[in-house]
């Protein structure tokens, strides 16, 4: 039987979105895939009172299993009401679907929001695919967030080893024809942890917002997102390697960049592997510093402890949405 999302207590994007174009502030898309990263990102963002889309990707959700998932997004709601520090709007989205099937599951099972990535299709089939499942979402209420352009990179399941900036000649006839909510466009973000071959010393590539400017200018007032933004945060990813790991030249999107991007018409920045970085920096650190520990609670709370700290700076110093609430 279908679930509907209000029944959740879960938001749609639509509103969230309206406010943070008129208000020049991005809303933040962290990834998560347990219980731990779910408290982290439902206490760091009711702290800092700002609203939050739960991103979830096809690999997330086989992992978590798809109906634990959907009490666990009710027990998120729940949660940030017995806070007691306000209510935050809180929508439940999935990440780069990639077929039909997968949003209208993910639809029937209490998702209020969803992406369909046919960004590997040609034109006219990513066109095709995308408006079907606008018009299945929408007789429900739920929002839909369509791609042009492919990004670089691998995060999950997805994967591609060349990025296609998005064509802004396209994106007009794009909306047009699929009555998408919302774009993700591709302007040198990319999945993962190594978005850019940098070598020591070298400076990443700055964002193509020439790109943005002109979608922008084509597309006024139409929701811009901006996926594989992680600033790969250097911090954790030395704790990383001075604990063993190996993450070298791992290398991300500047705070700067994403500041600038997020006062424009993007209103959605996806956050996936500095979460990632957060955690297991912490992890490492505790497991060398107390060989002896077992107690997945005395590594794995200190590691939501830390995922709380990054995701109130991203909301405060890098998006601005929070107070937004």
């Amino acid at each position: 039987m279908a679930v509907k999302y209000t029944d959740l207590g879960l938001v749609n994007t639509r509103d969230m979105f309206k406010k943070a174009m008129a208000g020049g502030y991005a809303i933040p898309a962290y990834n998560f895939n347990n219980l731990e990263q779910l408290q982290a990102i439902i206490i760091g963002c009711t702290e800092s009172k700002s609203p939050v889309i739960l991103q979830v990707s096809s690999g997330a959700r086989k992992y978590a299993n798809q109906t634990l998932l959907r009490y666990l997004a009710m027990g998120a709601v729940e949660m940030m009401k017995e806070m007691g520090k306000g209510i935050i709007p809180i929508a439940l989205h999935l990440d780069h679907g990639d077929t039909f099937e997968l949003c209208k599951s993910c639809i029937d099972s209490g998702f209020s929001s969803v992406m369909i990535d046919g960004s590997h299709h040609n034109f006219e089939d990513n066109v095709k695919v995308t408006k079907q499942v606008v018009e299945y979402a929408h007789e429900r209420d739920v929002t839909v967030e369509g791609e042009l352009g492919v990004l670089a990179g691998i995060e999950d399941e997805v994967s591609s080893e060349v990025s296609h900036y998005t064509k802004p000649d396209e994106v007009e006839e794009f909306v047009t024809k699929t009555g998408v909510d919302s774009l993700a466009i591709s302007i040198g973000t990319s999945h993962g942890a190594y978005k850019f071959k940098v070598k020591p010393g070298e400076e990443v590539p700055p964002l193509r917002f020439d790109i943005l400017d002109e979608v922008e200018r084509r597309i006024p007032g139409f929701p811009i997102v901006l996926h594989g933004a992680s600033s790969v945060i250097p911090a954790y990813v030395e704790m990383i390697n001075k604990y063993g790991g190996k993450m070298e030249d791992a290398a991300g999107v500047p705070e700067s960049q994403l500041r600038r991007a997020a006062a424009s018409a993007v209103c959605k920045i996806n956050i996936d592997s500095d979460g990632r970085l957060a955690v297991t920096a912490i992890i490492r650190k505790v497991f060398a510093e107390n060989p002896k520990e077992f107690d997945p609670r005395k590594y794995l709370g200190p590691a939501r402890d830390e995922l709380i700290k990054m995701i109130k700076h991203k909301n405060e110093n890098v998006l601005g949405s929070a107070g937004k609430a």
